[in-house]
């Protein structure tokens, strides 16, 4: 009896996940012109300014693997996940404060709208990838190779470090408004920090290990590993472990921090 009730409650809970999800994308994008095009737009537009500056205007060729707009787009699609659940999760509190208060919900649940809701958008922009892709191959500039499996993967260990952050920030940010503005700046340093423009592989020593903290540059590095040839920049498997083990830290401390501030949260707002 007591294995139907908690199965019940778990069915219960996806249900409700699933129904703010579709709510926060409905809400995004209702009174929107484009709509789902601006998921695509941002990132295409952004590669093709950093692709004309430093291909044409600076004439590098050493900043990452060729065809470098590809290299680009990569990156760029899974910075706009990382960086808009950043932003968005620090304050999914503070926005919905009543429903958090007057509903008997998990309040994980708000953030994890928010990391599913980004997710859904980051895979719906995957078709644009592929597109690219199929264009370069079809040139010969492109040519996979079997670690393209380690695709999915990254975007799985993405999503279990978006959702770890989340936990700490959330109830942060409710206790600590000033952290939204301290979110803003780190997100922009963080940008620069991560190879998103450049191969993780042209970080110095030993500063290249220190970057490894950040659990992107072994995502994008396991992301990259299958679309191009590594005669240039090597696989960094310490980076790609190094961002499974960080991410998985981030959850369990995340699982932590919202446990013990969520009821000072709930008096706070």
């Amino acid at each position: 009896m007591k294995l139907i009730t908690r199965t019940q409650a778990v069915v219960s809970r996806r249900s409700v996940l699933w129904t703010l999800i579709v709510r926060d994308l409905r809400v995004r994008y209702s009174r929107s012109v484009l709509g789902y095009v601006w998921t695509i737009l941002d990132p295409l537009l952004m590669s093709s300014i950093y692709f004309l500056v430093f291909v044409y205007i600076f004439k590098r060729d050493d900043l990452g693997h060729e065809p470098y707009f590809m290299f680009l787009v990569v990156g760029l699609l899974s910075w706009q996940w990382f960086s808009g659940c950043l932003t968005d999760t620090s304050r999914s509190l503070i926005q919905e404060q009543k429903l958090v208060r007057s509903t008997n919900l998990p309040r994980e649940l708000w953030v994890l709208r928010v990391v599913f809701s980004k997710g859904i958008e980051y895979l719906l922009s995957l078709p644009v990838l592929i597109f690219f892709a199929v264009v370069y191959i079809a040139r010969g500039e492109l040519h996979l190779n079997g670690w393209i499996v380690l695709f999915p993967l990254a975007v799985l260990v993405q999503c279990i470090a978006l959702i770890g952050i989340g936990l700490i920030l959330a109830p942060i940010t409710a206790l600590v408004t000033d952290t939204q503005r301290v979110v803003r700046i780190v997100s922009r340093v963080l940008f620069y920090a991560t190879p998103v423009i450049y191969a993780a592989h042209l970080v110095p020593h030993p500063y290249d290990k220190v970057t490894w903290i950040n659990p992107l540059v072994g995502i994008l590095e396991a992301m990259r590993a299958g679309l191009f040839p590594h005669d240039r920049f090597p696989i960094l498997w310490g980076a790609i472990a190094a961002s499974v083990v960080v991410s998985v830290a981030l959850l369990l401390i995340g699982v932590r921090v919202f446990t013990r501030l969520e009821r000072a949260v709930l008096k706070e707002i």
